[in-house]
């Protein structure tokens, strides 16, 4: 798992409340690297790690453990760490996670509280306690800077930089908030829903970004606007209240070596001869009428395709063709579409459509309601022959792939990377309007209004997200 370098920074002009604070922010993680920071926010020495404060998960090397624990910790002049980490692993890359943390060291006895959508956690440790009354902290100091993103001090001992998307994220400096303050439970589903306008106070230093954007913008009373220290920002439709599909490092075959994921588990790249790893989706086409668009930046060599779910648990083969039960759409020359049945070759079913090339864009729109599990793919807008039409989701004519195919109970889609002779990279579209950084061109139809493509959306389908699944 490669880890993003995008962060943003902010030296204040005057210190704020040094003494207490709240933050609040809803996290999607991509990351599952146990051996690794990720710092959600932080202030401190940047010339070394003796001097800071921040939030992350997994502090290694600070006294705490690498099992994926949420941590809020303070370390003064390089001698004690006093942390406070809970019990609870956040190692789910599908949905999202609301983290709030509210600190107060002017109390008799100093209190660090750290509560996980809406309840607070259990600690495997919480040592603010043990803090002199009135210790500050180096968030709110205006002599120390203050990140989004990574830690105060990085290096490449410390790689501590935030791998996921953010949303909704408060500071409210001289505060001191719980978790209702910013959601609350659902009284249907009993889960933790967001509050979009929470009736909060920033103080002096305090914030609010990523609101509904990725601009820099802090949407508090305070005009605190950080800067774009590294990287990129990439606006996402993928929110707490609308979880989109993406790639998933927990369904894969090895993310080692030179094959990995990035932006957000939306880019998959493979070296030379690190090919045939499969990777799975987060989200299940079952129940939907889906879409979405993959980009085949360099060397467009892969197999994308469907396969029986149950047949594959167990399996430790990495290789494409051993998975039992799968059809797949094969990037030759013409591309095909085949069948894989546990064995090392395929049959070939039908020629589909002329060679993939780098830059062309790869739709697939799938109907698996019902008793359905039909599969279309298009090459830059254009759907492909099977042999007896050119398809038409919109219709249901001439599918790729049909139920008479696909006969198993449940199917998910996996993508594997072929490359035998050079790098290769493929760029997905789930509805966010992006190929790894770089926006659609010119966007095309959704009659649904969930997800952003570079094509037209056929009339009926949607995006692969929870809105979509349950529209």
């Amino acid at each position: 798992m490669a880890q993003s370098t995008t962060y943003l920074s902010k030296t204040y002009s005057g210190n704020g409340n040094r003494n207490k604070g709240t933050i609040s922010v809803w996290c999607k993680f991509a990351d599952t690297d146990a051996s690794a920071d990720s710092t959600i926010f932080g202030a401190g020495n940047i010339s070394n790690d003796s001097d800071c404060t921040f939030l992350c998960i997994n502090p290694n090397g600070f006294g705490g453990t690498t099992t994926r624990k949420i941590s809020f910790i303070i370390r003064i002049g390089g001698a004690t760490v006093y942390k406070a980490e809970s019990n609870a692993l956040l190692r789910d890359v599908n949905g999202w996670y609301n983290i709030v943390v509210r600190w107060d060291t002017t109390l008799g006895t100093p209190n660090c509280d750290i509560y996980l959508n809406g309840e607070e956690v259990s600690y495997s440790s919480n040592t603010w306690s043990s803090l002199s009354q009135n210790t500050n902290t180096y968030i709110g100091s205006s002599a120390h800077p203050h990140y989004i993103g990574r830690g105060a001090y990085c290096d490449a001992m410390k790689n501590n930089y935030y791998e996921g998307s953010m949303s909704h994220f408060h500071y409210c400096d001289g505060y001191y908030y719980d978790a209702s303050s910013f959601g609350s439970t659902d009284s249907t589903t009993g889960e933790w829903k967001i509050n979009t306008s929470p009736s909060v106070s920033y103080g002096t230093n305090g914030f609010w970004f990523f609101k509904d954007d990725n601009a820099l913008t802090d949407h508090s009373s305070n005009s605190n606007s950080y800067s774009l220290t590294a990287g990129t920002l990439t606006k996402t439709e993928d929110c707490p209240s609308n979880v989109f599909a993406t790639l998933n490092p927990l369904h894969t075959t090895g993310i080692t070596g030179n094959y990995f994921l990035s932006n957000g588990n939306l880019k998959q790249t493979v070296g030379n001869n690190d090919g045939h790893r499969q990777t799975g989706f987060t989200l299940h086409p079952k129940g939907l009428k889906g879409y979405f668009e993959v980009k085949c930046t360099v060397d467009p060599n892969f197999h994308l395709g469907l396969q029986n779910a149950a047949s594959k648990l167990g399996q430790t083969n990495y290789y494409t063709l051993a998975s039992p039960n799968y059809y797949y759409m094969q990037s030759s020359n013409p591309v095909k579409i085949s069948y894989a049945n546990g064995g090392s070759s395929a049959t070939h079913i039908a020629d589909y459509f002329s060679q993939i090339s780098v830059g062309d864009i790869i739709g697939c729109a799938f109907d698996f309601t019902g008793t359905n599990k039909n599969v279309w793919f298009h090459k830059n807008g254009t759907y492909g022959n099977n042999g007896s039409g050119v398809g038409n989701p919109a219709t249901g004519a001439y599918p790729a792939m049909t139920s008479t195919q696909l006969t198993a109970d449940e199917y998910e889609f996996i993508v594997s990377p072929n490359t035998g002779s050079g790098d290769g990279q493929l760029d997905f579209n789930f509805g966010n309007g992006y190929f790894a950084t770089t926006a659609v061109s010119s966007a095309g139809t959704n009659a649904s209004n969930n997800g952003i493509f570079e094509y037209d959306v056929p009339a009926g389908y949607t995006a692969l997200s929870t809105k979509g699944l349950n529209t």
